[in-house]
């Protein structure tokens, strides 16, 4: 028999094709020593730690397992952007992240003139058919000049309902989140309309004071894009958006977990508060993610990226990031120095449900999708698999099969 941390498909012993073992596997609630995870037909078939069942076996050497991870804001990689019309550039960005173990994400697009918008839309349209992203991201255009960070304020627009109806209809299905400034005249409005037509209204990119957040958070919205950047500053007689977004139950937070774009102890204090029910890690990344220095683009604007930093060409703002998902694992554990099920939670579990995904992946579960990353002993990607399929060029340590 089984014993009671082993838990197979069907209840089927030695049911997988093969058998990930000897690491320490993340599960929900805890962290299992001599772990394992079998998998059969790209889903998990169980989950245990002693014995494992018998099969052809992947010893990890002691790794630590975890789920696949979730970026919710992404904008490219590999020097590729999700702007472009070219379907081999678009999964040359999402290959890159998988090689990091991201094995789902949201394509995320900076703000545009809407028919602009609408052509990258059709073309992301396409790989969310394929399942290679799990749906598309609008940052803009709905979001204030005051706090437009790296957005081309030229292309900036106030929400109307036309114009979000538009832009939703030439997703077909496939937008998942519309990042809006709820202080723009027509911006509560908005967030509702997005909401009810079941897009997660996210605010981001604001200059509001509370007041004018919250009735946009009545309204439906759910998310923080990037909590403190390209928003309204925290100050003790005005708490803004980020106190007010920070200390609503309602709400779940972004945080880009770079060490540049906060530093750890505000990474820590905003997941401490907000907890791991209301913490996403994202990257934000741009094209110049896994890829050289240089000169980039993102949206119209063009970006100097130097020792992975990258900051607007004309004034040295910073433009988005060369974050990879499991740099954002890591850096939360050993910077912000938060838990190992903190950082699970916050880079697969919640996303997940964020995304309305939970049921099927985010999680080391049975019957889940076999998306896992196997994590070295410096936290970093030493396989990964999507779907019970082993990603190529990953990391640089070597686990015997």
């Amino acid at each position: 028999m089984l014993g009671p941390d082993q838990y197979m498909l069907g209840g089927v012993r030695g049911a997988g094709d093969f058998v990930i073992m000897g690491g320490r596997v993340a599960t929900p609630d805890r962290l299992l020593d001599d772990g394992w995870v079998a998998v059969s037909d790209g889903r998990i078939a169980g989950v245990g730690s002693g014995t494992p069942p018998s099969g052809e076996h992947v010893d990890v050497g002691g790794a630590l397992v975890v789920p696949g991870f979730v970026d919710t804001h992404c904008h490219g990689g590999g020097g590729a952007s999700f702007t472009s019309p070219d379907p081999e550039e678009l999964l040359t960005a999402v290959r890159a992240h998988r090689r990091h173990g991201t094995t789902t994400m949201l394509a995320s697009l900076v703000s545009d003139p809407v028919d602009i918008l609408r052509e990258q839309v059709a073309a992301l349209r396409e790989l969310v058919q394929d399942e290679e992203v799990a749906g598309i991201h609008l940052e803009g255009p709905f979001i204030s000049k005051a706090r437009c960070g790296a957005h081309d304020p030229e292309t900036l627009l106030e929400p109307d309902t036309g114009t979000v109806d538009k832009l939703l209809r030439a997703g077909q299905g496939a937008i998942r989140m519309v990042t809006i400034a709820p202080e723009l005249h027509g911006g509560v409005k908005a967030v509702r309309q997005l909401a009810e037509s079941g897009v997660i209204a996210a605010i981001g990119h604001t200059d509001g004071v509370e007041e004018q957040l919250l009735p946009a958070i009545d309204a439906g919205a759910t998310v923080a894009t990037h909590l403190f950047n390209g928003m309204r500053p925290l100050h003790h007689r005005e708490p803004g958006p980020v106190g007010a977004l920070l200390d609503d139950e309602r709400i779940t937070i972004e945080l880009i977990c770079d060490l540049v774009h906060l530093h750890p102890t505000v990474v820590r204090l905003a997941a401490r508060h907000a907890g791991r029910d209301r913490t996403v890690l994202i990257t934000d990344a741009m094209s110049a993610t896994d890829a050289a220095d240089g000169r980039y683009t993102l949206g119209r604007l063009e970006v100097d990226v130097h020792d992975g930093v990258a900051t607007l060409a004309d004034n040295g703002s910073l433009a988005g990031s060369t974050l990879t998902m499991d740099t954002a694992f890591r850096n939360l554990v050993r910077g912000a120095k938060l838990g190992i099920l903190d950082a699970v939670h916050a880079t697969s579990q919640r996303p997940a449900e964020l995304l309305g995904i939970a049921d099927r992946t985010g999680m080391l579960c049975t019957g889940y999708a076999a998306d896992i990353v196997v994590l070295d002993q410096d936290l970093r990607p030493a396989k990964v698999l999507r779907r019970g399929e082993w990603v190529a060029e990953v990391g640089t340590a070597t686990l015997s099969t």
